[in-house]
């Protein structure tokens, strides 16, 4: 259910802003969408694992308001992003 290491490496490693970014929005949304497509397909096979999709909701929500708030500051960095992990819009 959990991201291995290796997968958050990649994560991070492909949206980075620079050499030491671990925190940035993009990052940030990057390794969140990595987590809801694993807790989504558990959700799938565990429909009544409650406590699993009250976490997935704040996850998107979380995800949710870090995409806002990078459209608001930075808007072609927004549409790469959501092109890059193939989000809405």
């Amino acid at each position: 259910m959990a991201l291995t290491s290796d997968e958050k490496k990649q994560a991070i490693e492909t949206n980075r802003r620079h050499e030491t970014d671990t925190g940035s929005p993009q990052v940030q949304v990057a390794i969140l969408t990595g987590r809801i497509n694993d807790l989504t397909v558990h959700q799938r096979r565990y429909r009544h694992d409650y406590a699993s999709r009250r976490g997935l909701l704040k996850m998107v929500s979380n995800r949710n308001r870090l995409l806002k708030y990078l459209a608001r500051k930075d808007w072609p960095s927004y549409r790469e992003l959501i092109g890059r992990l193939g989000l809405r819009k």
